[in-house]
């Protein structure tokens, strides 16, 4: 991926509010011909000219850095070299052109691609009475939290109100959400064996049932999450109709996953959580204690913290099993991931299964020299019976290495000299002699030479179709 140039973006974002030149140049206190040279990036641009080009243009600073670009362009790279499209070689310069000066373009690319890839792994139930291909729900639920950051308002404010009336400090949360259930909606809760359930909720009997098997930190997020069930649908239910998604299936995840939301809002409130975290310096584990929470809770919740003018450190979050198989995933902080095969083995989010319960850490380096401080640890979960393996997840986080200091994980760690080198993926890597790769680079050949054994599985040159 090419390093994103902020003159592009600065462009379509003037050209996207109707601004003139003119009109921005007298905003930002700087000639028309400056602005000019700065959207052709002839020319640098200052820290105070950043701000207020941020503040004229109603946009975060990240979006100025490139971030969107950056994840479009690793979406578009990774849907053109798919060799079942047997397109011809798109140049990496193109396509960072077309991410960058034309993202709407950019993106129903994206959903082509994805129409595509979910006709082609499941054919069934993605065509629409009207025609329309769709892509799978559990890929539409995803880009519905990604697209907007994370973050919901709505959701943030009917969560406030609630805390606000619990009054209750994070050791008593539990307690007194399960007070409010009772007095105010006649609901008892109890904990009983369940087979095939952790909860199970009874309109009629007026009970909550939670599995005994559940640690205390689940059994409260179950009880947050009956409460935002009961007292946050509307809410809820306004974010789902403004998306307008495409399928049941699909409103029904994101429906899941807003109450989630909300829970997780509960049990650890937006202010609270965002002074506490910087007081820590994200330290997770001493948050997890603090809120009476989980460690993948505390994760789930920092991923969230991206309030206009309130914002905490844009992280992105993953969650992968020991198949690679990724459950979660949160594209924040600019980290490209790729939608269709596996990422990068070189990555602490697959070495973190080496050392089961300890946090790993990293400083990361992607080919265009994107840079991130990442940190991992497996999380477990608990086997229905005796003999039956418990499942066992990674839960990685990372924000860009800018962003380190504020880590309690970079303490003793030199970034220039720490790096490692990881890919997107081994299909979409032109890193050569690399030991952990699984396949050869789909835009490359393979060079085989019978009288060298290379350090890596494969060799390869120059690229397919060129001389």
């Amino acid at each position: 991926m090419a390093p994103p140039q902020i003159g592009r973006i600065v462009r379509r974002v003037r050209q996207e509010r109707g601004l003139t030149q003119a009109a921005l140049a007298s905003t930002l206190g700087i000639s028309a011909s400056y602005l000019n040279l700065i959207e052709h990036d002839q020319r640098g641009v200052t820290a105070s000219v950043l701000i207020k080009l941020a503040e004229a243009l109603g946009i975060d600073l990240a979006e100025l850095s490139g971030q969107s670009e950056r994840k479009l362009e690793a979406g578009l790279r990774e849907a053109l070299s798919d060799p079942h499209l047997a397109t011809e070689d798109v140049p990496i310069a193109e396509i960072a052109q077309i991410a960058g000066a034309s993202p709407s373009a950019a993106r129903a690319v994206l959903a082509l691609y994805r129409a595509y890839r979910a006709a082609r792994e499941d054919a069934s139930g993605i065509a629409l009475p009207s025609g329309r291909r769709i892509m799978l729900p559990h890929e539409e639920a995803r880009d519905f939290f990604n697209d907007r950051g994370n973050y919901f308002q709505r959701l943030e404010e009917r969560a406030e109100i609630l805390v606000a009336e619990l009054q209750a400090l994070p050791a008593e949360m539990n307690h007194a959400i399960a007070e409010r259930l009772r007095r105010r909606h006649d609901l008892s809760v109890r904990v009983v064996p369940l087979e095939g359930a952790l909860r199970v909720y009874e309109p009629e009997a007026r009970q909550l049932l939670l599995s005994e098997q559940l640690p205390r930190e689940s059994r409260g997020f179950q009880l947050a999450f009956q409460l935002a069930l009961l007292e946050a649908r509307g809410a809820v239910e306004a974010e789902i109709t403004a998306a307008k998604p495409s399928s049941t299936e699909a409103a029904s995840l994101m429906r899941v996953g807003l109450l989630n939301y909300v829970a997780g809002a509960l049990l650890m409130p937006y202010r609270a959580m965002r002074e506490n975290a910087g007081k820590l310096r994200h330290d997770i584990e001493a948050l997890a204690a603090r809120f009476s929470v989980s460690y993948e809770q505390v994760c789930h919740r920092l991923a969230t913290l991206q309030r206009p003018g309130d914002r905490g450190v844009p992280f992105f979050f993953l969650r992968t099993d020991l198949a690679g198989n990724v459950s979660k995933r949160f594209a924040g902080a600019g980290f490209p991931f790729v939608r269709f095969g596996g990422s990068c083995p070189r990555w602490v989010a697959h070495t973190a299964f080496a050392t089961p319960g300890e946090i790993r850490v990293q400083v990361a380096q992607l080919p265009d020299g994107a840079t991130f401080l990442c940190f991992a640890r497996t999380v477990s979960g608990f086997a229905p019976r005796w003999g039956e393996p418990a499942p066992i997840y990674v839960v990685a986080m990372g924000c860009e290495i800018g962003h380190a200091a504020e880590m309690v994980y970079s303490d003793g760690i030199d970034p220039t000299n720490a790096a490692v080198g990881i890919g997107l993926s081994c299909r979409l890597c032109d890193r050569q002699n690399c030991r952990s790769r699984a396949f050869p680079p789909l835009e490359h050949r393979i060079a085989v030479d019978p009288h060298t054994t290379s350090a890596s599985p494969y060799r390869f040159e120059g690229k397919v179709g060129k001389d």
